[in-house]
């Protein structure tokens, strides 16, 4: 476990006086302004007739602009017995086009200031590049060519296959990765968000036939958006989308969500870990999803709950008790699914403690609702966070994605700061009492039972707390 430490200064002995003076004689400083509210870049927004979404930001002084293509593919569609091919579809889509090599499409993007990204999630891969602002139009033909005509290239799946499982090895051997694994297990049982890592054996059996079938059948138009945001040549861009998206075929299936039904259940599950000396907890339930309209009450709560470092949760088990170095909890999102997760790893003796303090700190607020100091902290904090989530072209981008992606509507970016500071003390009350309930939470605690069985008894299912 990590230790604090501190670093103190060398000073002049006059210095000191002086501090110490000028500290006796502080004062509070006075209350910061009003939160300025978030305005959203104007944009325009638009579809090709092939179904493809299109949204056009202009955006900050910097000669640059980002080009980025969501597509509702992700590891949801895996397929039953084949676990890994979305992941490994996202890495083989950097291996060329019918047009370039490998060699060749990282040299035109290394021409144009930037480098090939593409990344996989449970519900969405999504594909850009960062260029400096002349080669706009040029990123939009290059990541077009990437998304239309990849060239999947057999030659590459063998390494790609070894590398996820490598990958696979290593993150299951590390303590939270495997508490990641069983909560999400337990929570949705079937559902392709149970799983946390692709299974070996599934992955080992992929042929690049698999690759090709997840490609053409979810990769299409209709399931795409493309986003432009920086510094660009309207028209120059508009006539580059057209001409390069346009021609891509409305083939494929078309998107179909694909939401689950969780139902919260008291589980108290352990995995063994001889000779551990901290045990890695989660603790968690079924929240409602980003749509909600309790979203951004709940999000207030949960950032005063335990998830920022000035939180209840983080001050009692961390700063008092010293239980943990750095517990979090977290409103985990997925397609209007989430859940409420406190994680934390604790020195191995005080693992039924910190589940106690854990619970108590959930009692407490609701029985006793923040004052209102401490909330506006937690707004300010959220509030601040926010800003910088928009301070880049690559941010904005993804913040318009998740709400594009989730049906949250144009206000939601605008009003979000405001909507944020309008959370009473008695809607934390509310939130905590009608959704963060102990006696429905499972609980996953991968530790030594030899030294942890014991500590634990009273958190089985209809056991006391």
């Amino acid at each position: 476990m990590k230790k604090m430490t501190s670093i103190a200064l060398l000073v002049p002995a006059a210095a000191l006086v002086f501090s110490t003076t000028a500290t006796a004689q502080k004062q509070t400083p006075p209350e910061g302004g009003p939160a300025k509210a978030f305005t959203v870049p104007a944009h325009q927004s638009y579809a090709l007739p092939n179904g493809l979404r299109v949204t056009l930001v202009p955006y900050g002084n910097i000669p640059k602009v980002t080009v980025s293509l969501a597509v509702n593919a992700g590891s949801i569609d895996d397929g039953a017995g084949h676990g890994g091919v979305a992941s490994i579809t996202g890495e083989l889509l950097q291996e060329g086009t019918a047009t370039f090599t490998p060699q060749q499409l990282a040299d035109a993007a290394a021409s144009m200031g930037s480098t090939l990204d593409v990344s996989v999630s449970d519900d969405q891969t999504i594909a850009g590049l960062d260029v400096l602002s002349e080669f706009g139009p040029n990123a939009v033909k290059l990541l077009a060519d990437v998304i239309e005509h990849p060239r999947l290239p057999d030659s590459e799946l063998a390494r790609l296959k070894n590398d996820t499982l490598r990958q696979n090895a290593v993150a299951s051997s590390r303590p939270r990765t495997i508490a990641s694994m069983h909560f999400r297990k337990i929570l949705y049982g079937d559902h392709p968000y149970s799983v946390v890592l692709p299974p070996d054996a599934e992955v080992k059996a992929l042929t690049i036939d698999d690759v090709k079938t997840y490609y053409t059948t979810n990769f299409n138009p209709q399931r795409s958006h493309l986003y432009v945001a920086g510094k660009f040549a309207s028209a120059a861009v508009k006539k580059a989308i057209a001409e390069s998206f346009g021609k891509w075929p409305s083939t494929g299936a078309p998107w179909k969500p694909n939401v689950p039904t969780v139902k919260p259940q008291r589980v108290l599950d352990v995995t063994d870990r001889p000779g551990a000396p901290q045990s890695t907890l989660i603790v968690g339930l079924p929240v409602p999803p980003p749509n909600s309209p309790d979203a951004i009450q709940l999000q207030v709560t949960n950032a005063l709950l335990g998830g920022s470092f000035n939180s209840r949760i983080t001050a009692n088990i961390r700063e008092q008790k010293g239980y943990t170095y750095s517990p979090n909890s977290q409103v985990s999102r997925r397609y209007h699914d989430a859940y409420w997760a406190e994680s934390a790893d604790v020195t191995t003796q005080f693992t039924g403690p910190s589940l106690k303090e854990i619970f108590a700190e959930i009692d407490r607020l609701k029985s006793e609702p923040p004052t209102a100091p401490e909330l506006k902290g937690i707004q300010n904090y959220l509030s601040g966070v926010f800003i910088i989530q928009n301070s880049s072209r690559g941010a904005l981008i993804g913040q318009l994605q998740y709400v594009d992606f989730q049906g949250l509507g144009e206000d939601y970016l605008k009003n979000y700061i405001a909507n944020v500071n309008a959370v009473s003390p008695a809607d934390v009350q509310k939130m905590t009492s009608q959704y963060i309930k102990p006696d429905e939470m499972t609980i996953v605690v991968v530790g030594d039972k030899s030294k942890i069985t014991h500590q634990l008894t009273s958190y089985e299912p209809g056991g006391p707390n």
